[in-house]
């Protein structure tokens, strides 16, 4: 593994072995930092619990918790747009896109070919009746049920997965959460929490990408995740057991830095404007 840091010259060798061939991107929250997104991981941030899957079905106060929190980031989250890096991409156009965010900036940057494996947080699901529908007329339904909630704490601090820093036992107590239009059910964003198993059907579309980059010359790159969890780590594991090269680009370690053919502790978005640059997808800076 080559480690790089520093200005665009110290990454030529990695911008050499990415500017031809095909590609597989897996992008985490360190992708949406640019547009205001904050990251779970990146350098200075304090550690998080994240709700599990069995701490939100265990019943209506840790449904109150989550949604309590989860309505004020998403009412900031919302507003979020896809930045350079989300452009480059969309520019680059790999094989295929993989993204552990929930946000659904890459599909609002109009990429291609996209497997969101955590879901996308725009859509809500419901437990009993599993019927999907849209976050944005929850949000509106809930803004309704709480009003003044969201003005009352305009001062919290939001987290990446739409969440916020939110400790008021009193207010989160009396949040109103609506039920499932169609039944009454129990609703839940659209997203795999923690203690849940992705979609295996994602995961096998994914596999598929990385084998087939082995086969071609292709090139795995990590963009913006510290691959801390199994759900995009193995995707790494996949393609260096294979011999296929991976290149990390993310501000700070990463779980698969021993696994990669370069490690380049650099911004997301200068990097793939960089390499769209360079592969004349998009015209060279000075």
């Amino acid at each position: 593994m080559t480690y790089a840091a520093g200005p665009a010259p110290a990454l030529g060798p990695a911008l050499d072995l990415l500017a031809s061939g095909p590609l597989v991107v897996l992008t985490g929250a360190g992708l949406s930092t640019d547009s205001g997104i904050p990251d779970y991981r990146g350098p200075g941030r304090p550690p998080r619990t994240p709700m599990l899957y069995g701490e939100f079905v265990s019943g209506l106060a840790a449904q109150q918790r989550y949604w309590a929190r989860s309505h004020l980031g998403w009412g900031r989250m919302r507003h979020a747009e896809p930045n350079a890096g989300h452009a480059a991409l969309v520019a680059l156009d790999p094989d295929l896109l993989v993204t552990q965010n929930v946000d659904g900036l890459h599909e609002r940057a109009g990429q291609r070919s996209v497997v969101a494996l955590h879901g996308r947080i725009a859509e809500v699901v419901c437990l009993d009746c599993r019927a999907v529908s849209s976050r944005a007329v929850l949000h509106d339904r809930m803004t309704e049920a709480n009003p003044g909630f969201a003005e009352r704490h305009a001062a919290v601090t939001v987290n990446p997965d739409g969440d916020v820093e939110m400790d008021d036992v009193e207010a989160i107590a009396g949040f109103v959460v609506p039920a499932c239009e169609e039944c009454g059910g129990v609703l839940k964003p659209h997203v795999v929490f923690f203690g849940e198993n992705v979609p295996a059907d994602r995961v096998e579309r994914c596999y598929a990408a990385v084998d087939g980059l082995a086969a071609t010359g292709g090139t795995l790159l990590v963009a913006g995740s510290s691959l801390t969890v199994m759900s995009g780590f193995r995707f790494v594991r996949r393609a260096a057991k294979a011999g296929t090269p991976v290149v990390v680009v993310n501000r700070g370690a990463t779980r698969g830095d021993d696994l990669a053919t370069y490690k380049l502790d650099a911004g997301c978005s200068e990097l793939l404007t960089a390499l769209a640059a360079r592969r004349g997808r998009l015209p060279a800076t000075a």
